[in-house]
Parts: structure tokens; C-alpha cells; sequence
């Protein structure tokens, strides 16, 4: 299975997921599921930072999440 960008692609996890005929093939496509939900958790986190470093500098009120 190969690495891609950050993004959730129903169908190649589909595709994937009848490709795994076995336990080291599901074993590693769980693997790369819970990678990729990391990765879009960093870049949420990322944007939230960065989102309020802005705010900072341009003295705008943050906004309660």
C-alpha cells in the first residue's frame, strides 16, 4: 500500500479493503487507516495553530471552539 496525500478517498479504501485477503493485508490496511486519521489530525491541529498565531498578530478576538 502506498503512502498519498492527506485526504480520504472512499473508493481506494474500498479498492484496498478487497484486496485484503488476508490478515497481514487487513493488518495493514488498518495500519494505514489510523496513519492517515493522525495525519488529519496534525493538520487540523497545525491549522488551528496557526489560525491563532494570525489572530494574535492582527489583535482579532479568538473564537471559543
Amino acid at each position: 500500500m502506498r503512502e498519498q496525500e492527506v485526504k480520504y478517498d472512499c473508493d481506494r479504501y474500498r479498492h484496498l479493503l478487497a484486496e485484503a485477503v488476508d490478515e497481514g493485508k487487513r493488518l495493514a490496511l488498518i495500519e494505514l487507516l489510523i496513519k492517515e486519521k493522525a495525519r488529519d489530525q496534525l493538520a487540523a491541529h497545525e491549522a488551528r495553530m496557526t489560525t491563532e498565531a494570525i489572530a494574535r498578530v492582527l489583535g482579532t478576538p479568538r473564537k471559543a471552539a
